[in-house]
C-alpha cells in the first residue's frame, strides 16, 4: 500500500497587517498611535469607536490616501508605502470600497455605474456584459438595470454601490458606515449582502456605529479610542457590559503608562 503524502501549501500572509503604525495629521493631530493588528484572509471585522477615534484614518491608510509617520502598512504581504506611486491605482482596484453616501455617478444607469468599475481595469466588453447583470441579480437589482440613481431608494443605491465594489471579486472589501443613511430594516439587507460576499472568500471590514447590527452578527470587533486599539475580540459586541464610569477608568489606564501591559491579552488571542 502506497503512503499518502500530505502536501501543505505555504501559508499566505494576512490580507492586512499594521505594525506599530502612527499617523500624524498636519497641525499635529494624531490619527492613529502605535497601532498593530492583523486581518486574516476571509475574516469579517467590525471597526467601532466614537467619531474621531481613527476609523476613517484606518481606511485611508489601506487605500494609501495617507502615509504613516512611522510603522508599516502591509496589504497581502506587501508594504504599500514602499510601492511606486504609479502602482497605487492598481492597489485600489484590488480593494472594493463602499461608502455611506454611495458615490454613484448620477448621470449613468445602474448598469453603467457597475460596469465602470470593470472598464477602468480594461476588462473586455463581453466579460462586462456577462458579469454586470450577474452581480446585479446577486444584490437583488436585476430589474433595475436601466434605472438611474435618482430613481432608486437609498437602500437600492447602496446595493448598487456594493455591486460596484464587488463586481471584480476583490480579496478585500472596505465598507465605511455602509448603513449610516439607511433605516434599520434596509440596513439588515445590506449587512446580509456583505455577509454573503464574505462567504465567497472576500475579507470584509465594516466601519460602523450600528450597535444593533454588530451585536446581532457577533463577528470580530476591533474598538478604537483616541487613535489606539483598546479591544480586539472575536465574536464581540459593540461595547462590553461595563458602565460608562468603568469604561472611562479602563480607557484612561490603557492609554496611560501601563497601556502596553493591557493590550496583549485580548488582541493576542484574537489574532
Amino acid at each position: 500500500m502506497e503512503e499518502s503524502h500530505a502536501h501543505t501549501r505555504p501559508s499566505r500572509p494576512p490580507i492586512v497587517e499594521l505594525n506599530d503604525v502612527t499617523v500624524v495629521y498636519p497641525g499635529g493631530h494624531v490619527g492613529l498611535e502605535r497601532v498593530s493588528m492583523k486581518i486574516d484572509r476571509g475574516e469579517f471585522i467590525f471597526l467601532v469607536g466614537p467619531t474621531g477615534c481613527g476609523k476613517s484614518t484606518f481606511i485611508k491608510l489601506l487605500l494609501r490616501d495617507l502615509e504613516p509617520a512611522s510603522g508599516s502598512v502591509m496589504v497581502a504581504g506587501k508594504d504599500i508605502n514602499e510601492m511606486e506611486r504609479s502602482k497605487v491605482p492598481m492597489l485600489r482596484r484590488r480593494i472594493g470600497t463602499v461608502f455611506q453616501d454611495f458615490k454613484l455617478l448620477p448621470n449613468r444607469t445602474v448598469y453603467d455605474n457597475v460596469a465602470y468599475a470593470l472598464q477602468v481595469t480594461g476588462t473586455p466588453r463581453a466579460e462586462i456584459k456577462r458579469q454586470v447583470p450577474e452581480i446585479l441579480r446577486m444584490v437583488g437589482l436585476g430589474a433595475k438595470i436601466h434605472n438611474y440613481p435618482d430613481e432608486l431608494s437609498g437602500g437600492e443605491q447602496q446595493r448598487v454601490s456594493v455591486a460596484r465594489a464587488f463586481v471584480s471579486h476583490p480579496p478585500l472589501l472596505l465598507a465605511d458606515e455602509p448603513t449610516g443613511n439607511l433605516d434599520p430594516e434596509t440596513s439588515i439587507g445590506i449587512m446580509q449582502l456583505l455577509y454573503r460576499i464574505n462567504r465567497t472568500g472576500t475579507t470584509v471590514v465594516v466601519v460602523t456605529h450600528d450597535r444593533e447590527m454588530v451585536d446581532k452578527m457577533r463577528r470580530r470587533v476591533v474598538q478604537l479610542y483616541d487613535g489606539r486599539v483598546i479591544r480586539d475580540q472575536s465574536a464581540g459586541l459593540y461595547t462590553t457590559d461595563e458602565s460608562t464610569e468603568e469604561f472611562g477608568v479602563r480607557v484612561s489606564n490603557e492609554l496611560g503608562v501601563d497601556f502596553g501591559d493591557h493590550d496583549g491579552d485580548d488582541i493576542g488571542a484574537a489574532l
